[in-house]
């Protein structure tokens, strides 16, 4: 009987003992944390490390995939769902961030992995793109002249929800402004990438969703643009008839750094644990052999595939309304792209010799005789219906077509070398003429993009006055008053009136006085789509 007590305490003691032990399982601590993650979808390749990494650390990732931009979009400061986010990258979220102002505070994020966006081509196409460039390196002006052209036909994912299109569409763009730096809201003031993106035949909301659909119909596709290390398994994949050259564009492209974001800070002791596995020379080489991303320690050595060197790097923008304004412009991939144009030509007296020489070398460029890069990103593509009037004191003749190849570009060369000049210049009844016409056209292909260059060397001598055209203006229809026209001076054209009837209309002047004919059409070409 006195044994009894002790007996009883014991065995209290060690259901209490027992108590602890399982309370302290249910709870989560740094060495048995379950983490719930908000990921992009090309990381589903992470999950047999993620075992590892469990293994290893006693933490679980559970990764909730979601398409990088519509997460960077979910990610609302002060009611974040997840305790972690490991995107592809975080630039389009930190935009956002900086958008919401003051009270929106960047979570801690650390870069796990880098991949470029580049582009793998067919064999076959990056021979054909190489012959004549430089060094044999192929560049995004180069691909935008080959789309333009008809002769590249790829596959990118939407920039609307996934980080591989955006960075293409962001370096295609900082690649067409040509100034070396993040790209600014005079850089896009224009789109200059219409031509590029007619060659674009598939798109998904996902780089994976993307690469299993190019499978399937990768003999009607030449280029497929993505991240390395997409392209890199593609290729080890047994999947394609043969592998795709990787192309790194010597214009540069945007880096993912794949940066694990806390943000719950209470879990901050746990995510310190898993950075620290993921960072650590044995597991970075692991990410490197089995998802063919590079390490982000630049000591630790390459494997065979991703000893290539990356080349130039381009900027992201740090301005918000810079993308909304290439997202904009970029559209739904699932539209017909093609626009309209209407060029008005002068062809009174005036423009005799050097100045009609001087236009039809325009013309020579816009048709893909200039092989600068600026001209590649803005020359004639497949499918744009474009129209020529010419006028003298009357309008004197027109001619339209729809560019499908070489023979269409010949076509209006032959035109525009026509050589009956007028001996007065009626500028405003022509361009009345236009609108009249073109307010059939919109009625008829409601949504097309449709615009006016308007090119003069001389001031307005014939047929009604400008005033008497806003008046005309200002009557059409809705749709035809959408039309914007994109006035050229040239010679002893009348800079205010060409400004007034411009600005009237929506579209702006430039001024061809003080540089080359061919440079003023190339600045208003995005514009004028």
């Amino acid at each position: 009987m006195r044994r009894r007590p002790r007996a009883v305490f014991a065995l209290c003691l060690a259901w209490m003992t027992l108590g602890t032990v399982l309370t302290a399982c249910s709870t989560d601590s740094p060495e048995t944390a379950t983490l719930t993650v908000l990921a992009s979808p090309e990381l589903a390749d992470m999950r047999p490390l993620l075992d590892d990494l469990r293994r290893d650390t006693g933490i679980t990732l559970e990764l909730d995939y979601q398409s990088t931009v519509d997460a960077s979009t979910a990610l609302a400061p002060g009611d974040y769902r997840h305790d972690l986010a490991w995107l592809s990258s975080d630039r389009y979220f930190q935009l956002k961030l900086k958008e919401a102002g003051q009270g929106a505070e960047r979570p801690l994020g650390t870069s796990i992995m880098k991949s470029p966006v580049v582009i793998g081509m067919k064999q076959e196409t990056a021979d054909r793109l190489r012959r004549g460039t430089p060094g044999g390196q192929i560049s995004w002006a180069d691909a935008a002249d080959a789309a333009a052209a008809g002769s590249l036909r790829f596959g990118m994912a939407d920039p609307r929800h996934s980080n591989s299109g955006l960075a293409t569409l962001v370096g295609v763009a900082t690649a067409a402004a040509g100034t070396g730096q993040a790209l600014r809201p005079e850089d896009v003031s224009c789109d200059r990438l219409r031509g590029f993106f007619t060659g674009q035949r598939l798109t998904a909301d996902s780089s994976r969703q993307l690469t299993e659909s190019f499978v399937r119909r990768q003999d009607d596709l030449d280029a497929l643009i993505t991240y390395e290390s997409e392209l890199l398994s593609l290729n080890d994949s047994g999947r394609l008839r043969r592998p795709l050259e990787i192309v790194y564009p010597k214009d540069g492209m945007v880096l993912s750094d794949y940066p694990l974001l806390l943000l719950d800070p209470a879990r901050r002791e746990a995510y310190d644990k898993v950075v620290d596995w993921l960072k650590s020379e044995p597991a970075q080489k692991k990410i490197m052999e089995r998802t063919l991303r590079r390490p982000v320690d630049p000591a630790l050595p390459r494997t065979a595939p991703l000893r290539d060197p990356i080349g130039n790097a381009l900027y992201f923008p740090d301005d918000q309304k810079v993308v909304d304004r290439l997202l904009a412009d970029y559209g739904d991939p699932g539209r017909d792209r093609p626009a309209r144009v209407v060029f008005l030509l002068d062809f009174s007296g005036s423009m005799r010799g050097e100045r009609i020489a001087d236009l039809r070398a325009t013309f020579d460029g816009l048709s893909g005789a200039d092989d600068s890069r600026s001209g590649k990103f803005v020359r004639f593509y497949r499918g744009e219906r474009l129209t020529v009037m010419r006028f003298g004191g009357r309008v004197l003749d027109e001619r339209s077509l729809t560019y499908g190849g070489r023979r269409d570009l010949d076509r209006l060369r032959g035109f525009v070398d026509r050589a009956d000049f007028d001996g007065s210049t009626a500028i405003w009844s022509a361009l009345d003429h236009a609108y009249r016409k073109l307010s059939r056209s919109v009625r008829d292909h409601p949504g097309e993009p449709v615009s006016i260059v308007l090119m003069t060397d001389g001031e307005n001598n014939d047929g009604i006055d400008l005033d008497t055209f806003i008046r005309r203006y200002q009557s059409l229809p809705a749709a035809a008053r959408a039309v914007r026209t994109y006035t050229i001076r040239y010679g002893e054209a009348d800079t205010g009136e060409l400004d007034r009837a411009a600005r009237k209309t929506g579209g702006r002047m430039v001024d061809a006085t003080d540089r080359s004919l061919l440079n003023a059409f190339k600045e208003i070409r995005g514009c004028a789509q």
